[in-house]
């Protein structure tokens, strides 16, 4: 049984792997609800600036002559 949890054993760390960077990727989306249920509107306004600078790359800066 040895060889079988030898060949099971890296699969599994693969699979982890691959599906901890997709829980990654929610970022900031996993306080959404704490936020909604929060009364005060500096938080609601916060986290629209939020949201808005993730979702939107930020533009490369011009150049000053």
């Amino acid at each position: 049984m040895g060889w079988l949890r030898s060949l099971v054993s890296p699969l599994k760390k693969l699979w982890d792997r691959l599906h901890s960077s997709h829980r990654k990727r929610k970022g900031i989306y996993i306080l959404y609800k704490d936020v909604r249920s929060c009364p005060c509107e500096d938080v609601h306004v916060l986290w629209s600036i939020l949201v808005d600078s993730q979702s939107h790359p930020t533009p490369p800066a011009l150049p000053s002559n």
